[in-house]
C-alpha cells in the first residue's frame, strides 16, 4: 500500500520526494526506472507539477537521473575521491571497482601556445598528445586529454598506455611525479563529449586542469572531465590560506573566481 500524500503543513512535493527516495533505495536500485509521471499522479493523487518538482529535487540531489526519451532512473552512487597524488587505477581498486582505459589517440604534435609554455618546450619542441577514456566497472568515468614532452619521454607512443601513466613514467623513464598544481571548474557535457562519456546531454562535468612535474621538470599538462553524476571529491580545509606565489600577478579571471589550492590524485 503506497504511503498517503496528505494536505498537512509539509508540501506535497516534499512528501513525494521522500516516498520516491525510499522506493529508489529500498526497492529499485541503480539504473532501474522509477514509475512514469502519469503513474505517480494516479497512485498518489497529485498534480503533474507536484510530481515534477519532487523528481527535480531528487535529480538535483543526485539520487535520480533523467535520460531523454527514456525516463527517470535511479542513479549509481558517486565514486568519491580525496584529493591526493594516487593513480586512478589504485583509487578505483581501493573502492572495489575495476579500472580500465579506452585509448582514443596518441600523436606527436606541437601543442597550443599555453601548453607549450607550461611544459617549457621552447620554440620548436613537441609533445605527445594522449586522449583516453577512463572507466570503472566498465562505466565511463572521465575523458582525459594530456600533453607530455617528447624530449623527456621518447618512444612513449610504443608503450602500453592503458594503465597508470605515472607508474610508466617512473619505471620506464625514471621520472617520478612528485608535485602538481591543479584547477577545478564545472561544465556541461555536450555533443561529442557527451557521446564519448555515454552521458545524457547537459550532464554536469567536473573539469580538472593539472600541471605535474618530476624533480622540478614539467612533465604533464592534462585536462580531465569527470561525469559529475558518477564522481565527487572530498576536501579537508583549514582556516589558514596557502602562501601566495611571490611572482603571481592577478588577472581579470583570477580576480573574479574563487580558487582553492589542493593536491589531487593522479587520474592516470
Amino acid at each position: 500500500m503506497p504511503r498517503r500524500i496528505d494536505d498537512g503543513p509539509r508540501p506535497k512535493h516534499a512528501q513525494l520526494s521522500d516516498v520516491l527516495a525510499e522506493l529508489a533505495v529500498r526497492e529499485l536500485g541503480p539504473d532501474v526506472a522509477i514509475p512514469s509521471e502519469r503513474e505517480l499522479m494516479t497512485t498518489y493523487d497529485v498534480s503533474r507539477a507536484t510530481v515534477r518538482k519532487a523528481i527535480d529535487n531528487l535529480v538535483a540531489g543526485g539520487l535520480l537521473h533523467r535520460i531523454q526519451g527514456k525516463g527517470t532512473f535511479v542513479a549509481r552512487p558517486r565514486v568519491e575521491s580525496r584529493l591526493h597524488l594516487a593513480s586512478f587505477s589504485q583509487d578505483m581498486l581501493r573502492r572495489g571497482l575495476t579500472p580500465s582505459t579506452r585509448l582514443l589517440r596518441v600523436d606527436e604534435e606541437r601543442p597550443p601556445a599555453q601548453v607549450a609554455s607550461t611544459l617549457r618546450l621552447g620554440a620548436r619542441g613537441t609533445a605527445w598528445r594522449i586522449d583516453r577514456i577512463r572507466l570503472a566497472d566498465g562505466q565511463p568515468m572521465a575523458l582525459e586529454q594530456g600533453w607530455y614532452p617528447t624530449s623527456l619521454l621518447p618512444g612513449l607512443d610504443a608503450e602500453d598506455l592503458s594503465g597508470s601513466l605515472y607508474t610508466l613514467f617512473d619505471v620506464r623513464y625514471g621520472l617520478a611525479i612528485d608535485a602538481a598544481e591543479q584547477t577545478l571548474w564545472g561544465e556541461a557535457a555536450e555533443g561529442a563529449m557527451a557521446r564519448r562519456l555515454e552521458a545524457p546531454v547537459h550532464t554536469p562535468l567536473l573539469v580538472f586542469r593539472r600541471v605535474s612535474s618530476a624533480g622540478g621538470r614539467p612533465l604533464e599538462h592534462v585536462v580531465s572531465r569527470y561525469r559529475g553524476d558518477r564522481y565527487q571529491v572530498h576536501m579537508t580545509l583549514g582556516a589558514t590560506p596557502p602562501p601566495a606565489s611571490p611572482d603571481a600577478t592577478p588577472t581579470a579571471s583570477t580576480r573574479n573566481r574563487t580558487t582553492s589550492s589542493t593536491t589531487r590524485r593522479d587520474p592516470s
